[in-house]
């Protein structure tokens, strides 16, 4: 396995922090490694404990590495939140090449020339998407390499964040003894794998729905238009079992992930099990019924804040409905409580890979997916972007013993 075939992304996620390895053959991909921890550190999608969450990332990243037999140095990490911004910008360059033919220099130069935006000093630049290229006015070009002109324009969208946010995110990775590659919006990953290319051009709203967060993303145009993020996700409806069961967090998320329903009407009375209860020895008998009773209003209530959100970034009714993703997604019954609530077409997306087909893998997965198209094009010229996921480099076993003995010698003094 060469070094630019694998990619390698990181999800730390308020619930689980997932390092998924990717393997890129001739445009193909292959998930051939998975690995995942329970997430410390982590509130809301936020980082409030460095050191529990670099732990955390510590422990999925040598699972991932036990199951593929590699060491992983760099990762591509995903990033959301309430911070995320985006703004629309500009940028033109005139065509540097004697013959007038646009080349990856120009690409480049025309959107270095469209980051340079006014910022307050607490934002950063996470990342530039291109919306479309003009040549010498030629509106709608998707990759003018090879085109002939002499004017370049881009019109893209330029993804921005907190500073504070970024910056933390990058030090727990790094103070994990990896290095990261780059950060991508999570939003992009997820949009790219789980939305068709009509999807994307007509209008439709993709519900990201986590532990402690649910980000809302709508595509219009082929294009990420808006996104937001809600603090409210599947860790509310534990929350609510444990209060309505009288048992502790760690019993209510047992229960929610073996017996919950999200609809009293699919829920079972002959589906029993024991709680144990707060302040007590002895276990209280339950029925799937009376969980449901404490869920549905709480998946109802996400669904109607989801809807909310729309209406609010002025896409209540996208054409293309709603497409739900997350980990909240694997409940039964939550399809019928969504379809009710949103009053739209809805569908549920998870990647459709082995070892990996399940809705909470969809923003690792979708990271891979993001980067393998847009940089498979730019790949040739932009060789810092082509990653390696090995610590050891070839030319480390072509040095002979008194090479290694010398470089330990000088390193220890």
């Amino acid at each position: 396995m060469s070094n630019n075939d694998v990619i390698v992304s990181l999800d730390i996620g308020t619930s689980k922090v997932r390092a998924i390895i990717g393997e890129v053959a001739n445009g193909t991909i292959n998930i051939i490694g998975v690995g995942s921890a329970e997430s410390e550190g982590i509130r809301k999608g936020a980082i409030v404990d460095i050191d529990q969450t670099v732990q955390s990332i510590r422990n999925a990243v040598d699972h991932a590495e036990r199951m593929v037999g590699i060491q992983i140095s760099e990762v591509y990490v995903g990033i959301s939140g309430n911070h995320i911004g985006l703004q629309t910008s500009h940028g033109v360059v005139a065509v540097s090449n004697e013959d007038r033919e646009i080349g990856e220099e120009d690409i480049d130069r025309v959107l270095q020339a469209a980051r340079v935006i006014a910022l307050p000093p607490e934002r950063e630049i996470i990342g530039i998407v291109p919306k479309q290229y003009l040549v010498d006015g030629l509106e709608g070009i998707q990759d003018p390499r090879g085109m002939i002109g002499v004017r370049l324009e881009v019109e893209a969208t330029i993804i921005t964040g907190a500073k504070t946010a970024i910056h933390n995110l990058r030090r727990v990775v790094e103070k994990a003894g990896l290095n990261v590659a780059d950060l991508v919006l999570m939003s992009l990953g997820s949009g790219y794998m789980t939305l068709s290319k009509d999807e994307k051009t007509i209008g439709t709203i993709l519900a990201d729905i986590g532990a402690g967060a649910t980000t809302i993303s709508v595509f219009e145009n082929g294009n990420l238009a808006a996104t937001s993020t809600l603090p409210i996700g599947g860790e509310f409806i534990s929350n609510d079992i444990s209060i309505g069961l009288h048992t502790q967090m760690e019993n209510a998320e047992k229960i929610k992930l073996k017996f919950a329903c999200a609809s009293i009407n699919d829920a079972s009375s002959d589906q029993v099990f024991k709680v144990p209860r707060i302040g007590s020895n002895s276990e209280k008998e339950f029925n799937q019924v009376d969980l449901a009773n404490i869920i549905e209003p709480r998946v109802r209530e996400i669904f109607q804040l989801i809807r909310a959100e729309a209406a609010r970034m002025g896409y209540e009714d996208a054409l293309g409905g709603y497409v739900l993703t997350g980990g909240t997604m694997t409940m039964p019954g939550i399809l019928n409580v969504a379809q009710e609530e949103l009053s739209a077409s809805v569908r549920i997306a998870s990647p459709d890979f082995i070892g990996v087909r399940d809705p909470s893998f969809t923003g690792g997965v979708g990271i891979i997916i993001f980067l393998t198209k847009t940089l498979r094009n730019r790949s040739a010229a932009a060789p810092a972007k082509k990653l390696p996921s090995k610590k050891a480099q070839p030319a480390d076993k072509e040095q002979g013993w008194f090479e290694r003995f010398k470089n330990w010698l000088s390193e220890l003094i």
